[in-house]
């Protein structure tokens, strides 16, 4: 879990409205403070991949299978109370499971590592368990467990053969500096969402394996209440570069100050036939007219790259898009980046949904 100062916070925020009281959006409108940001997060929201429930016998376990057809074999005597006592009788699992772009598109859930490097998805996967309302645990150093079977198909080259798991950490942690009531020092923490949507950190000696048998990567959930991911690092000989993507209209200003995870304007790049999603979250500062926009992960997309990007804003209630294919260019001259514009266009909800939904087959 990242761990950020409020105090630079506060004077990063003083910085940007200072720049941003010396220009205009580029749409010769203020955005509605807040509305847009909760607007465009509403509609997604909305559309993402809800939890699936199921029902197991505590004692005995059982065999569940999602509408997407992965299978979770939980094996008798898995799970244990807060106190660390077993479970007897029903224990009901929420499954939240995305397995494709345009889910974790609507989840904000990409596949980038913590330090900027891409991911090739076969499946994001949050699973809880509770007996009435007590929330439940894995009983630890079960060799059983919950078994996964994902259905995958076999790599050409034998790629996948083993892949590396990954666990997922959504917040950031908030830490102010102050002082109460009677003027002694005191530091509060606080979690909020992070902008990047996840944040994905290899778990040590733990991996999933092609099963050529079923058809699937196979592996062992060893904790609950936390994504977990199976993807193999996307590899590339080619050099890579950042990408600064400028929004040449309608880039909602705010989200240069959006902290707290909800963005009114969004960036998505997919490369071609991969099942990875790449999230452009890091704002351009001090940007002219123009100008405005993200950037990558410093020198993390390879050259020569084809894929597609989707941006998307929300601004006055209104939501804007394009989806645009790109070969990743290489940098001009002693230049340390290159550049893709966008041009977005007003949609409707429906359309915009449509446009995510699309992002699969790129």
């Amino acid at each position: 879990m990242k761990r950020i100062s409020v105090k630079s916070i506060v004077i990063f925020f003083a910085t940007t409205l200072t720049i941003g009281a010396c220009k205009k959006n580029n749409n010769n409108d203020a955005p509605v403070k807040g509305l847009d940001a909760v607007m465009l997060a509403d509609l997604l929201n909305g559309h993402a991949p809800k939890f699936e429930t199921f029902t197991v016998d505590g004692a005995a376990g059982g065999v569940i299978t999602t509408t997407k057809g992965t299978k979770f074999h939980v094996s008798g005597n898995a799970f244990i109370t807060a106190a660390g006592q077993p479970v007897t009788g029903p224990v009901s699992i929420s499954i939240k499971e995305i397995r494709d772009v345009s889910a974790m598109i609507l989840a904000d859930k990409a596949t980038v590592t913590s330090d900027g490097r891409l991911l090739e998805s076969y499946g994001e996967f949050f699973v809880k368990a509770a007996q009435g309302a007590q929330v439940l645990g894995l009983r630890p150093n079960n060799d059983s467990g919950i078994r996964v079977q994902v259905p995958a198909r076999a790599a050409a080259n034998g790629a996948n053969k083993e892949v590396p798991m990954w666990s997922g950490d959504t917040t950031i942690t908030l830490t102010q500096y102050g002082y109460n009531h009677i003027n002694q020092p005191v530091t509060v923490t606080s979690q909020v969402q992070a902008v990047k949507g996840v944040a994905w950190n290899q778990i040590p000696f733990s991996f999933a394996f092609f099963n050529s048998t079923n058809s699937s990567m196979d592996f062992k959930l060893d904790s609950l209440l936390r994504w977990v991911n199976c993807d193999a690092l996307a590899s590339s000989p080619n050099p890579k570069t950042t990408v600064m993507a400028y929004f040449t209209n309608h880039f909602n200003t705010e989200t240069a100050v959006s902290f707290g995870g909800e963005q009114p304007t969004m960036l998505f790049f997919k490369p071609k036939n991969l099942n990875t999603l790449v999230k452009f979250y890091n704002v351009i500062l001090s940007a002219p007219t123009g100008k405005d926009g993200f950037h990558s992960y410093q020198s993390s997309i390879p050259i020569g790259q084809e894929g597609t990007f989707l941006a998307i804003s929300a601004l006055n209630g209104q939501l804007y898009a394009e989806q645009k294919t790109v070969v990743i260019g290489t940098p001009s001259g002693s230049d340390n980046y290159t550049t893709v514009s966008f041009d977005l266009q007003p949609v409707d909800a429906t359309s915009l949904l449509a446009l995510i939904n699309g992002m699969n087959s790129k």
